[in-house]
C-alpha cells in the first residue's frame, strides 16, 4: 500500500476550517483514519495507507464544501464528516439556504433525524432543549414548501405552559397563539426571511394552530410539525396524529422531560412512541446532552439534570 502523501487544493477558508483552532479538526481527522494532515499552504496533504487517505479525503472535502458556503465549522461538524467518511453516508440535499448560509446537520444523529424525514411520513423527534430537532423540522419542511412538494406548512403545538390558557391571552388567534410558536417564526425567519414569511402567511401557505383547533380536520398536501408534543394529552396526540390526510407529513418534536401537564402520566408524547415505534413508515430519532448546539453549558446543564433523573430512578 503506497504512502505516498495525496495534496488537495483547497481556498484558504477551506484550509483553516480542516485545519481548525490550534489544528484540533485535522487532529480528529488523523486519529479517525490514521493519516497525517498538513496544510503547507493552498490545501492541504494527506500521508497514510490508500485506504485511511481515501476516507480522510471525503472528510476534507467535505468540510471544505461546507467552508465556502461561508458556514462556520465546530468539531461537531467534522465529526459528522468522519462519520459519513466512514460509512459513505452524505447529508440530505434537499434543505433551504437560510440567513446564516445553507442548513446542514451538525451532529450525527440530526444528521439521522433529517434521513428520517425524508424517507418516513411521520418522525418523531425527541430530547432535550438546544439539539435542533424543531429548527430542522421547520428547515425540511420549509424546503418542502418551496419545492413545491407540499402545498401548506402547517405549525401546530398544545398552550399549556405556565398553566396560561388561550381563552385569557389578548387578540385573534394568530395573536393568542404567536407567543407560543416564537422559536418556530424565529426558525422560519431565519430561512425564509420576513418578507417572504410574511407572504406566505397570508396566503395560508404557512398556517399556525394550537392542537385543538385541528380537530375534525383532513390535512392533506401538507407538512405539519407538532412542537411541544410532550404538553399534548394521549386524546389530543391520537387526534392530531390522525390529522394526517393524502400527501402529507408530519414530524412530532418534544421533550418528555419538561412536561407542563398537571399530571406527567397524561402526556402523549411517550404513549404514542412506545405504541408506534416499529410501524412502517414511521420514525424515531431520540437526540441526548452530546447533540445540544447552542452555548456549551446547555449541554452540562442536560447532562446535570439527566444525572439527578438517573438518581431518582426515573427514565425518559
Amino acid at each position: 500500500m503506497s504512502r505516498a502523501p495525496e495534496f488537495i487544493s483547497l481556498s484558504d477558508a477551506a484550509v483553516r476550517a480542516v485545519a481548525g483552532a490550534n489544528s484540533r479538526h485535522a487532529a480528529l481527522i488523523e486519529d479517525a483514519f490514521g493519516v497525517l494532515v498538513e496544510t503547507p499552504g493552498g490545501g492541504v496533504s494527506l500521508e497514510g495507507d490508500s485506504k485511511g487517505r481515501a476516507q480522510a479525503k471525503r472528510a476534507v472535502q467535505a468540510i471544505a464544501e461546507r467552508a465556502d458556503q461561508g458556514l462556520d465549522i465546530n468539531e461537531a461538524d467534522v465529526r459528522v464528516a468522519i462519520g459519513n467518511a466512514r460509512t459513505g453516508a452524505t447529508g440530505p440535499g434537499n434543505l433551504p439556504v437560510g440567513r446564516r448560509g445553507q442548513v446542514a446537520p451538525k451532529t450525527a444523529t440530526q444528521a439521522e433525524y433529517l434521513q428520517a424525514l425524508a424517507k418516513c411520513d411521520l418522525v418523531f423527534g425527541l430530547g432535550p432543549a438546544g439539539t435542533g430537532k424543531t429548527f430542522l423540522a421547520v428547515a425540511h419542511g420549509a424546503g418542502l414548501l418551496l419545492r413545491g412538494e407540499v402545498d401548506r406548512l402547517i405549525v401546530s403545538r398544545p398552550a399549556v405552559e405556565a398553566g396560561e390558557r388561550l381563552g385569557f391571552l389578548p387578540g385573534d388567534m394568530n395573536e393568542k397563539v404567536d407567543p407560543y410558536m416564537a422559536p418556530v417564526w424565529e426558525a422560519l425567519t431565519d430561512i425564509l426571511g420576513a418578507e417572504q414569511l410574511r407572504r406566505r402567511r397570508e396566503k395560508g401557505e404557512i398556517e399556525v394552530a394550537p392542537i385543538a383547533f385541528l380537530r375534525g380536520r383532513t390535512l392533506s398536501h401538507a407538512f405539519v410539525i407538532v412542537d411541544e408534543a410532550q404538553n399534548a394529552s394521549r386524546a389530543q396526540m391520537k387526534m392530531v396524529l390522525t390529522r394526517i390526510g393524502d400527501g402529507s407529513r408530519m414530524a412530532v418534536t418534544g421533550d418528555p422531560t419538561q412536561i407542563d401537564l398537571p399530571n406527567v402520566q397524561d402526556s402523549g408524547l411517550a404513549h404514542a412512541v412506545g405504541l408506534l415505534e416499529g410501524v412502517k413508515g414511521i420514525g424515531v430519532t431520540r437526540f441526548s446532552a452530546e447533540d445540544v448546539v447552542r452555548h456549551p453549558l446547555v449541554e452540562r446543564i442536560v447532562r446535570a439534570y439527566d444525572a439527578d433523573a438517573a438518581k431518582r430512578g426515573r427514565t425518559v
